[in-house]
């Protein structure tokens, strides 16, 4: 799939529920902590790379019970984002962060451009690729899927405690987005907001821009607060409350779609 320093071949993309024929494909681009042996620690200490610098705990446990409860394909990163941060286009310097919040990576200091090209080639290319593809499925079946990536960020940032529970954050189309704040807020016990704590304006809509936006298909980038999804049991209890928000929002948008055509 891609290679590593010498001939060693990276893993840097999973592929779940390839078949299932549900209108949503769910992404998960920070969904590991894995540094593989060719990068080593980048600096970094064990409790570092166990932080939220280094990937989203509990996105991955909540995309993939979304997966099963919306019978859709799930696509996902085997690799660490400090590594390279698969929700960056390779132009972007936070692709291979120097800083995280108020971590140095060392790792990441003074790459040359042939080490930014082997990342670049190895892991962002083969994981979006990979994602294309699975969309370019659906389009040439005619179902074309609804994109909906998963994250999650931290209670504090920089000293600063977050209230808000639930992110909605889209691109250039706000119209699933928009659904989803709706029907979360009437569904959901949570602090929901749009384009918080993050909007497309801080860089963090390149998935969505580079595979939604292209072919008009609906979309949302959903951040969870971290301590609300902090195990099994309750990234489990998220999805189970999110997949119902998530098919009413769809149902509303082509409602609404329908409407508009027949009026």
């Amino acid at each position: 799939m891609a290679t590593g320093r010498g001939s060693d071949r990276l893993n840097v993309v999973g592929v779940e529920n390839r078949a299932a024929p549900g209108p949503f494909l769910i992404v998960c681009e920070h969904a590991s902590n894995h540094f593989p042996p060719g990068f080593g620690t980048l600096g970094l200490s064990d409790a570092d790379r166990q932080a939220h610098i280094a990937w989203d705990p509990g996105a991955l446990g909540v995309a993939r019970r979304l997966a099963r409860n919306l019978d859709a394909p799930l696509v996902h990163a085997r690799v660490s984002r400090l590594i390279y941060d698969l929700n960056r286009p390779p132009s972007s310097t936070g692709a291979m962060a120097k800083r995280s919040e108020d971590y140095d990576i060392p790792g990441n200091h003074d790459l040359t451009p042939a080490e930014h090209w082997r990342r670049t080639e190895g892991i962002y290319l083969p994981f979006h690729t990979t994602l294309h593809g699975e969309i370019a499925r659906r389009l040439a079946a005619g179902n074309p899927p609804v994109i909906v990536t998963i994250h999650s960020f931290t209670p504090v940032w920089f000293g600063t405690p977050r209230d808000v529970e639930f992110g909605i954050i889209h691109d250039a189309d706000p119209t699933f987005a928009r659904a989803v704040l709706a029907e979360a807020k009437a569904r959901t016990g949570l602090d929901c907001r749009l384009n918080e704590p993050y909007s497309a304006a801080d860089e963090v809509t390149h998935t969505l821009r580079l595979h939604a936006t292209p072919y008009d298909l609906p979309h949302a980038m959903l951040e969870l607060r971290n301590d609300l999804v902090a195990d099994p049991v309750a990234e489990t209890a998220m999805a189970d409350g999110l997949a119902p928000v998530l098919s009413a929002a769809l149902a509303a948008i082509r409602n609404d779609q329908t409407e508009g055509a027949s009026a």
